[in-house]
């Protein structure tokens, strides 16, 4: 059992502590920033398409499209696929909303399709009879950091010729079966949100593809639909990163693996703790089953009892957690129009009364870590 610490009043250390990070990579973020502003070269230009190749051979898939945000990334990738009023879109409620937000906002249908409830993604034995003749896409996302089951989804989808969108947006780095997340089926979505593993100073996203047509597609839907100024062949919209943005998340991409370890090392620390001192009777904690992957951008426990109760005796010790998602999609008000009610997705609305997030980003110290397990254990008298 670790060393006993306690604490009362404001939180000693953050859920995410932007500030450790940036310390560590200070001189190098500066120098980028400087390269950009005496390019004075802001939109576009050599930064980003370094950015893109970059990203490209880190992923190791032929085309990089990077653009202003992770929901931008998901609109982008269903107006390339035309999806329009009348087509359905198959996907997860326990989620973000930008992944239902981008099909609703084409006139599409999100159709809604339980969890898995160890993985928390998509459940791929529930995919197949929710596919209609409307159906025009799949959804998957890749939940916290953890790769969905694609294999069973890809099936699913190749057995109806119905293309796959992966949701990537929390999780760059996982791999299926050795292959990184995103680049598994036609194309993949990804969010560089300050709070992301792989993060900006700002608003950022990202889609790979190795489809050459459709990378060609995106690149003019994400520059207003012309291939050069003032022409235009699509309908398309203004989704550019910044070089700025592209700068610093060409220094951040190097040091991205070890980030990535130093997560799964604190994950894997977490549930030693929790099993050494039998908390795993109270929680239940994250399970990977190979091939599937996890990089952590979350780690996350399932309360079955009093888990608001739970939060509330963390705070009051320091200790910092979050619920992600305290309400799943399909009862949403947003989405009140497409006539979900409770109890239609039992395993989204049992994980959003259940789930609860710990702290766990690379530089946490060891006895941040001890102090999150203690004070469980405190609240569990264990």
């Amino acid at each position: 059992m670790p060393a006993k610490l306690t604490t009362t009043g404001a939180a000693p250390f953050p859920f995410l502590d932007l500030k450790a990070q940036y310390r560590t990579i200070q001189p190098e973020i500066e120098a980028a920033v400087r390269r950009v502003m005496e390019s004075q070269q802001f939109i576009l230009g050599p930064e980003v398409d370094s950015f893109e190749r970059e990203v490209a051979a880190y992923l190791k898939t032929r085309f990089v499209i990077a653009c202003a945000s992770g929901s931008d990334a998901l609109l982008l990738a269903l107006m390339a696929l035309e999806v329009g009023p009348g087509d359905e879109i198959v996907t997860t409620p326990f989620t973000f909303v930008a992944t239902a937000g981008a099909i609703a906002r084409l006139g599409a249908r999100p159709v809604f399709v339980d969890i898995d409830q160890t993985t928390f993604n998509l459940d791929p034995e529930k995919i197949a009879p929710a596919i209609t003749s409307k159906t025009r896409a799949i959804i998957p996302v890749h939940l916290f950091g953890m790769s969905a089951e694609m294999a069973s989804i890809a099936r699913v989808a190749a057995d109806r010729g119905i293309p796959v969108v992966e949701d990537a947006a929390q999780a760059i780095g996982a791999r299926f079966a050795g292959k990184p997340v995103g680049t598994i089926s036609l194309c993949g979505c990804f969010s560089f949100f300050p709070s992301k593993n792989l993060a900006a100073a700002g608003d950022g996203g990202m889609l790979v593809t190795n489809d050459e047509a459709l990378a060609h597609k995106l690149r003019l839907l994400h520059l207003h639909g012309g291939p050069t100024k003032y022409e235009y062949d699509l309908i398309g919209m203004n989704s550019r990163l910044d070089a700025l943005q592209a700068a610093i998340l060409r220094v951040k991409l190097a040091h991205l693996d070890s980030w990535t370890a130093k997560r799964q090392q604190n994950a894997h620390r977490y549930t030693e703790l929790f099993t050494r001192c039998g908390l795993h009777r109270f929680v239940r904690l994250p399970q990977v089953q190979p091939p599937c992957d996890h990089v952590y951008h979350q780690y996350v426990i399932r309360v079955p009892q009093q888990r608001n109760e739970l939060k509330a005796f963390l705070r009051e010790r320091g200790v910092p957690s979050e619920i992600y998602y305290p309400l799943p999609l399909h009862l949403q008000k947003a989405f009140a129009y497409l006539g979900y009610k409770p109890g239609d997705l039992p395993e989204s609305e049992r994980a959003s009364r259940e789930v609860l997030a710990l702290p766990v980003f690379p530089e946490m110290t060891e006895e941040q870590r001890e102090l999150v397990v203690d004070s469980i254990a405190a609240f569990y008298k264990v």
